[in-house]
């Protein structure tokens, strides 16, 4: 089933697979309001039975950033606001319940590394290459970058990165963390993604929503609150019906049916 968001999103429903496509290749898929509202609209109120989403670019690059062809002067007041939406829209796809794979390649930049920080699973092929260049805009981030990617590289080399402006390649996301995969091919990177969406939609969901509500949290916390919040996670899902099934599958030597 096809859902065209509107003309900057391309909404597919395969099964338990949502395939969300930005649709702005001559842009180079850079991230606009109204690409964000899409984004916002889908994550806040995802279909009943999608259990993954594949998030990807269409053409040569996954997104450029911000699409300054678009950008409007605001006050500071109403800079802050625009910044919070935008935190507001990734805290949907980071903390929305549904895992995220996105599929990168080229152009990873600025608003597009945010929104690739705010996915679960990130697959790149060769062509992927990422970059901060706000330092040479006179501007900061303002999508997530500081706590997300701040996260991944940690502050010494997210300064060093915005600073100067570099480029770090495929090879280099996978080494320092902005990617969990590197394929050989876009085809591999595509095919990559479908296998994983595949295993990860099988898992209990009830498993998959708390390790993505819990695990980020848990980074942020004191560590006696952490394995408090652990605790509690696993009193959750150790007690559940999936738990009880996952157990039964693994004694009688067959694949779990999760609920």
């Amino acid at each position: 089933m096809t859902n065209g968001a509107n003309d900057v999103l391309d909404v597919t429903i395969d099964g338990t697979v949502a395939r969300l496509t930005i649709t702005r290749p001559d842009k180079r898929n850079a991230v606009s309001d109204t690409l964000m509202d899409a984004l916002g609209a889908f994550f806040a109120n995802p279909p009943k039975d999608v259990r993954i989403v594949i998030l990807s670019g269409e053409g040569d690059h996954f997104s450029a950033g911000l699409d300054l062809s678009e950008h409007v002067a605001r006050d500071a007041a109403e800079t802050m606001r625009h910044s919070r939406n935008w935190h507001r829209i990734m805290d949907l796809i980071q903390f929305g319940g549904l895992p995220v794979i996105s599929v990168l390649r080229g152009a990873v930049i600025g608003g597009g590394l945010e929104l690739a920080a705010a996915t679960h699973i990130r697959i790149a092929d060769p062509s992927t290459f990422y970059q901060l260049p706000e330092g040479r805009r006179g501007i900061f981030v303002g999508g997530g970058a500081s706590v997300r990617i701040g996260k991944i590289l940690g502050a010494d080399r997210m300064i060093e990165m915005m600073l100067t402006g570099r480029k770090y390649t495929a090879e280099d996301g996978l080494r320092l963390g902005l990617s969990h995969y590197v394929c050989d091919s876009a085809t591999e990177a595509e095919a990559k993604a479908n296998e994983l969406a595949a295993k990860v939609a099988d898992n209990a969901q009830l498993s998959n929503y708390i390790m993505i509500q819990a695990l980020a949290r848990i980074e942020d916390m004191a560590k006696a609150d952490g394995l408090f919040t652990e605790s509690l996670c696993a009193a959750l899902t150790q007690t559940s019906d999936d738990a009880r099934e996952g157990l039964n599958a693994f004694l009688e030597k067959r694949a779990p049916n999760f609920k």
